[in-house]
């Protein structure tokens, strides 16, 4: 069979947008009442940029609309979905606005430790996810915190449990109505509660001033005697086994979101240019050689960190499903190293994506009204979560010596 490629497509065909089918039979469906939202956040992401206008009415509209409950089990009022759809969906809401994918990578990571809760504490959660609660974390701590231990003490005394300390990075946590909080007990042990955002005594502060993921709201959070239910005190370092292979992919498909959504707008940019330089190669910018070049490859950036996305996040499916296996630690720790693998470079590509497209647009890009800056920015600033030079040491350790990777992380004096 011959095509005409010069001559148009039939009546009601049109060429898709290239970014690959969905990872499941289903998720055109699934996604499909997502879209509109997205298309709302969207609109206003810019506004919200330049106004610094954090974004508490488009995560409602998702609450909503059921997003934050997509992996709650039907059952329980949510969609049920696997890893895989999650996480195409996080690329989508990502390349709507990146700072709200960051701001509900917390809720999301929470929803996988209450799935992998013991029976009474997942049946509790998972019944208040499925309503819509949003679920924020606390772990961070700054000053002379640490790596051994959270300087945030959980005591107690005559009138029961509680909680007094302070957390920066507390991303989110200004728009829950939880906070997942670590802590060290009177034993010195590690472990961590959950406790109503609005009890007295929980302070949550809008003090961050990076210069990236600006509406985050990743500041700080205080407690102040902040009483704590016995039932939320859970022992261990890990909300749960996977989380930092989980947590280090939700950075992962913000990532590839934010290169989409640079490589839409540059095209966009680049088509509507009516002016062109003396020196150009044509007298239309959008018929360039050189500019469509800039542009075609920051969208081949873009289409191959989607693309490691969901690879990882098929491995990240394994591990999730080996909780009963002997073979468990060996299936997360290849997961990990997968992830680890995809981090360093996903990274780098939306890094160079959404700096080299200011080669194809010229200096009307760079205006603040523009908004484009924001791209690398916020790039620049997931990026420098969990240090990609460490990962690849990791994987460099695990390849020539078979070191498994460490496991859960932190931060702190030695």
């Amino acid at each position: 069979m011959s095509f005409d490629r010069n001559a148009p497509l039939p009546p009601g065909i049109v060429v898709g947008a290239a970014w690959g089918p969905g990872p499941t039979d289903n998720y055109a469906a699934l996604a499909a009442p997502f879209r509109p939202i997205l298309a709302r956040i969207r609109e206003q992401s810019v506004t919200r940029e330049l106004e610094r206008r954090l974004p508490a009415e488009e995560i409602a509209w998702l609450r909503d609309a059921g997003f934050t409950a997509l992996r709650v089990p039907r059952e329980h009022g949510g969609s049920g979905v696997r890893l895989v759809e999650l996480f195409e969906l996080l690329i989508e809401l990502s390349e709507a606005d990146s700072n709200i994918t960051q701001a509900l990578r917390a809720h999301f990571g929470f929803t996988e430790h209450a799935l992998d809760s013991p029976v009474e504490r997942r049946e509790r959660w998972l019944a208040r996810l499925g309503k819509g609660a949003i679920v924020g974390a606390a772990w961070s701590e700054t000053g002379e915190a640490r790596q051994s231990q959270f300087a945030t003490r959980l005591t107690q005394n005559a009138s029961g449990w509680h909680l007094n300390g302070a957390k920066f990075y507390t991303t989110g946590s200004l728009f829950a109505d939880w906070i997942h909080v670590g802590a060290t007990d009177a034993d010195e042990a590690q472990i961590s509660v959950t406790v109503n955002r609005h009890a007295d005594g929980v302070e949550v502060i809008d003090d961050w001033d990076g210069m990236g993921q600006r509406l985050t709201a990743s500041g700080t959070s205080r407690f102040n005697h902040v009483k704590v239910d016995e039932r939320e005190i859970v022992a261990g370092r890990a909300p749960f086994p996977y989380s930092e292979a989980f947590y280090q992919l939700v950075h992962l498909a913000t990532l590839a979101g934010i290169g989409r959504a640079v490589a839409n707008d540059a095209a966009a940019v680049l088509a509507s240019r009516k002016r062109s330089y003396s020196n150009a190669v044509t007298p239309r910018a959008a018929e360039d050689p050189q500019l469509l070049q800039v542009v075609g490859r920051a969208r081949a950036h873009a289409w191959t960190a989607g693309a490691i996305v969901a690879q990882a996040a098929r491995a990240l499916e394994r591990a999730a499903a080996s909780f009963e296996r002997p073979d468990a630690l060996a299936i997360i720790a290849e997961t990990e190293i997968e992830i680890w693998q995809a981090q360093t470079v996903a990274s780098q590509l939306v890094l160079d994506a959404s700096a080299s497209v200011f080669d194809a647009l010229g200096a009307s890009a760079t205006l603040r009204a523009a908004g484009l800056d924001r791209y690398w920015r916020n790039a620049r600033t997931i990026a420098s979560h969990n240090p990609r030079i460490y990962k690849d040491r990791i994987v460099g350790d695990f390849a020539v010596n078979g070191t498994l990777p460490p496991g859960q992380w932190r931060i702190g004096v030695a």
